[in-house]
């Protein structure tokens, strides 16, 4: 499935200028992305990762998402939510997947979580759209991302954007304005499973 399409022809019935919940892992997966729909809508950046087992870690990717924010030009103002830090979730949603690869489905668990709250954020604050950036990384299963956001979206009011970011040298476009910007950019994705394994 081409979910890049697919979020371009949904663009094409979204009235610019609507309003839409990002949810944002770091500075650097955000920095391609806002780059590529900042013109279009209004959004409103979510940071929500209780996967990063780390409060020291979250606290630094916040503050760093944060900064590319206030130095990053936009067509419209960009505002960031920050939702609570509850890693005890994260632990939960593991139980019994201690062992399982990167990759697999404790990780599909995560993506679960995190998009879960995205959606009922999204329709607490009445946006009409929502999304992620986590389709951005290669590390990341963009098919499960997207399936969730459908299932969402029928559970849900806001819509959820289909997305492939790292298609059209999403990815790579990162990297560049990580540089630009002087951006941290962290090797792991966030909990102690995917930091031991980088």
């Amino acid at each position: 499935m081409n979910y890049d399409y697919l979020m371009e022809e949904d663009m094409k019935n979204i009235p610019e200028g609507s309003k839409l919940l990002l949810h944002a892992c770091c500075a650097p997966c955000s920095s391609a992305v806002l780059e590529r729909l900042s013109s279009y809508f209004q959004i409103t950046i979510f940071y929500y990762n209780p996967n990063i087992t780390e409060e020291d870690e979250y606290q630094k990717r916040i503050h760093e998402l944060k900064r590319f924010v206030s130095m990053y030009q936009t067509k419209y103002k960009i505002d960031i939510l920050e939702g609570k830090y509850e890693p005890e979730k994260w632990w939960e949603i593991s139980k019994g997947l201690e062992n399982e690869p990167e990759r697999g489905k404790r990780c599909y668990k995560c993506y679960e979580l995190r998009l879960e709250e995205t959606a009922k954020v999204a329709e607490e604050f009445n946006f009409p759209y929502f999304c992620t950036t986590l389709t951005l990384s290669p590390h990341k299963n963009a098919n499960w991302i997207n399936e969730i956001g459908e299932k969402l979206d029928q559970n849900y009011k806001p819509h959820y954007l289909y997305s492939d970011f790292k298609k059209k040298n999403g990815y790579k476009r990162s990297i560049e304005l990580s540089k630009e910007y002087d951006l941290y950019r962290q090797d792991y994705c966030g909990c102690i499973f995917s930091k031991k394994t980088k």
